[in-house]
């Protein structure tokens, strides 16, 4: 083989490398591309939709075709510091996370350009939008705790019927943070803690009224208790006088003399008890019956009298 026919061989093989560098293509595992011919996308003729190509090795036509890929994985999308009003008009700073992922690859060229930069602007547009929508219907207070899962699947809702015109799909969005822009955290916090203070005053007044009840209750059982027990101390002690007055019978009808003597003493014991006592009386009087000699002899015939 001589040079000339070793040349034309070395140009040869340079073309072809060339023309293969132009006719073929590789799409990876995590895309997916179109082709575009002219500048329109090729169309599939068995169904009449976008020609969407798998990962491997395409051809196409050179200087006329061009290849746009796509990320067909789940993006994340974060949307911080953005300021929601509420229904009652409080600023609220939210950040939140979104995941996306490309469903239409067609649209998203058409809508975007094929400009993941463009695609996440208008997402975040659409998140924002029905954020505050969402927090404008609702109190604060139902935002940060009572409704907070149904707010974001209310969003999650209708970001994903608004994002079905760029051609994606949210796959989720979560609220991150909610939180109070300075200028009025101290307003709110003071608002906060007027009202726990009025709730605190309330159960207070409720302890109070319920403490006054138990005493009053309590006092009531005390007057009766005592009233109850004051009338089973009277009918004890008629019961024991009574027995008291029935031995004192018997024993007088056994020995009235005994019995009158006995009484004599404790009259004494009563009378003279203290040292300073005195007492006037009559010598003869029936009283020192007991002290006189024939004390018992005159107290006999007494009885024998009566």
């Amino acid at each position: 083989m001589n040079s000339r026919t070793k040349t034309l061989a070395l140009v040869l093989v340079v073309v072809g490398i060339l023309f293969a560098g132009l006719c073929l293509f590789v799409v990876e595992e995590t895309q997916r591309a179109i082709v575009l011919r002219l500048g329109t996308i090729i169309v599939d003729p068995k169904t009449d939709q976008a020609e969407v190509l798998m990962p491997g090795l395409r051809v196409k036509l050179p200087l006329i075709d061009s290849v746009r890929y796509f990320d067909k994985r789940i993006q994340s999308l974060e949307i911080s510091s953005s300021r929601i009003p509420t229904q009652e008009k409080k600023e609220l700073i939210v950040d939140l996370f979104t995941k996306w992922r490309i469903i239409d690859f067609a649209k998203f060229y058409n809508t975007t350009g094929g400009n993941k930069v463009r695609a996440e602007q208008l997402l975040r547009e659409k998140m924002v939008d029905g954020l505050r929508g969402e927090f404008g219907r609702r109190k604060l207070n139902d935002v940060v705790s009572h409704d907070r899962q149904s707010v974001m699947d209310k969003i999650r809702h209708d970001a994903n019927n608004a994002a079905k015109t760029l051609g994606v799909e949210v796959v989720d969005a979560r609220i991150v943070r909610i939180d109070l822009p300075d200028e009025v955290s101290e307003a709110v916090f003071n608002l906060m803690r007027t009202e726990r203070q009025r709730v605190a005053s309330e159960h207070r007044a409720q302890g109070h009224s319920r403490a006054e009840a138990i005493r009053a209750d309590a006092d009531a059982k005390v007057i009766v208790i005592g009233a109850q027990a004051e009338r089973q101390a009277n009918q004890v002690r008629g019961e024991g006088d009574a027995q008291a007055a029935k031995i004192y019978a018997d024993i007088y009808g056994k020995d009235p003399e005994f019995y009158s003597f006995y009484r004599s003493l404790e009259a004494y014991r009563e009378t003279f008890k203290r040292n300073n006592d005195m007492l006037v009386i009559k010598p003869d009087d029936a009283f020192f019956k007991y002290f006189r000699r024939n004390g018992a002899q005159s107290a006999q015939a007494e009885n024998r009298k009566s």
